[in-house]
């Protein structure tokens, strides 16, 4: 971007006070801008003050709508600074962004209010057909957000595809957008969600429509069968688990154990600012039942540090990371926990982060390189 024009009387041009009024911005906040060089005024009146021209508030404008959709100012930077893109591209990809947030808005009303009907029925609505009922529509609306978020860390991967051991043919059950999926065997994908086998890869195995529980593939129809970070939402978990056993000779799945002592208490998220999260998981089986469905053993997965895979329990070590909205929408435990439990999860954090309560009490993170959250990964 040029910097340090001159320009005259004539020049259309604005302070950075008309900037900051027209657009609804503090001036602490364009001057912030300038100083990382995410919006620069590319020019100076005679008497040396700097100025935005036209080109200066078309980037605004742009950096302000993905800021508005949740970004951070980083992710900003890449996607206004992306070489491939013209104004008609963010354009156009901001107006995507958004129906998908309408279309996720949408999903999750219709689930909701199919569940007010039932209840204005009399319908007794148990935890389980809870999760049935808003299973789908739940999935689909996080789903959207995955691209952003979601993808495979290397680290996690590998403890996965060696407990695949040398099988060559793979069911990818729960598949999702494809996250996981060992490149060098022959997989066939198994994913419910539309929104999800849509975001799909060029080149990603091919994908069946089907649920867990009913699997649509003969007995021993593969060497492996493998879920990631998927069975929690199932309709009937243990079902889903036998099916994988029925239809594969081993079995991998990565999941969370929701039933040791204190596991309520060994993420710092869940402890200080969302306790909704073990409510959630009151009717989910416990691991060993989990375990003894499919005959496996439960390997602990630390989470590292700067895990890739924007799951839950990632950004244990980045506590700010938490304070995005594009960040959460791909994470299931926000939606599900509702949002005014979002919103003030997100408040208290942010509060602690920036009096330093947060980082007083969790000192003693900031030297781990991998932390035991309650991820478990069973092999059968």
């Amino acid at each position: 971007m040029a910097s340090g024009r001159i320009v005259g009387a004539v020049d259309e041009h604005l302070t950075v006070g008309n900037v900051a009024e027209s657009v609804g911005v503090s001036v602490r906040t364009l001057h912030h801008y300038d100083e990382i060089g995410l919006v620069r005024p590319s020019a100076r009146t005679a008497a040396g003050y700097r100025v935005y021209s036209a080109g200066d508030m078309e980037r605004l404008r742009e950096v302000l709508a993905y800021r508005r959709l949740g970004f951070g100012l980083r992710e900003v930077a890449d996607l206004v600074d992306d070489p491939s893109t013209d104004t008609v591209a963010h354009l156009r990809r901001l107006r995507d962004l958004l129906r998908e947030r309408r279309d996720r808005a949408d999903a999750m009303v219709a689930a909701i209010d199919r569940e007010l009907e039932a209840r204005a029925r009399g319908v007794d609505v148990t935890p389980e057909e809870r999760r049935e009922m808003l299973g789908a529509r739940l999935y689909d609306a996080i789903g959207r957000a995955y691209p952003a978020t979601r993808r495979t860390d290397p680290r996690i991967a590998a403890r996965i595809w060696d407990a695949l051991g040398d099988a060559r043919t793979v069911l990818n059950v729960g598949a999702g957008t494809g996250s996981y999926e060992p490149r060098d065997r022959d997989v066939t994908a198994v994913e419910p969600s539309a929104v999800m086998r849509a975001q799909r890869p060029a080149g990603a195995a091919r994908c069946v429509a089907a649920a867990a529980e009913r699997l649509p593939f003969a007995d021993r129809s593969f060497d492996a069968a493998m879920a990631v970070s998927t069975v929690h939402h199932w309709g009937d978990p243990i079902a889903g688990l036998r099916e994988m056993r029925r239809v594969a000779r081993r079995v991998v799945v990565l999941t969370f154990d929701a039933c040791e002592p204190g596991w309520r208490d060994r993420f710092w998220l869940t402890r200080d600012y969302l306790p909704e999260f073990g409510d959630l998981l009151a009717g989910f089986p416990p691991l060993p039942g989990m375990a003894d469905a499919i005959g496996a053993r439960a390997e602990p997965v630390p989470v590292p540090w700067d895990c890739a895979d924007g799951l839950f329990e990632a950004y244990w070590r980045r506590p700010a990371a938490y304070l995005e909205d594009h960040v959460r929408r791909a994470m299931s435990i926000w939606t599900r926990v509702g949002a005014q439990s979002e919103r003030r999860a997100v408040r208290r954090l942010g509060d602690d982060l920036a009096t330093g309560r947060w980082a007083e009490r969790n000192r003693e993170l900031a030297h781990l390189d991998a932390a035991d959250l309650g991820l478990r990964l069973l092999v059968a």
